[in-house]
């Protein structure tokens, strides 16, 4: 098996999954947003919030090197810093009350 193969294969499965994190994120976001909506608790929103950050952050850098050109390592910062920022999002929303 030569070293240089399956990089289009990758690049189509990266997509895949990249895709379906968006779709499963977006639904999650979508449902705790509506339990908020309902509720009108704090907690629930920061949580819908938090996860809504974590999802834009999973998706973000492949978008923004393959659409606008943004060095690889860039985009990955800017992905690992908006997850971050959704996961202590995420902590607070179980923290207050």
């Amino acid at each position: 098996m030569s070293p240089y193969t399956g990089g289009t294969e990758v690049a189509i499965a990266l997509a895949v999954v990249k895709t379906l994190v968006l779709v499963v994120g977006s639904v999650i976001t979508y449902f705790a947003f509506k339990a908020y909506r309902r509720t009108r608790q704090r907690a629930l929103g920061l949580l819908a919030g938090g996860f809504g950050l974590v999802t834009l952050g999973l998706v973000l850098a492949g978008m923004l090197y393959e659409l606008l050109g943004v060095p690889l390592a860039t985009g990955i910062l800017l992905e690992s810093l908006l997850v971050l920022a959704g996961f202590i999002v995420i902590a607070y929303s179980l923290y207050v009350q």
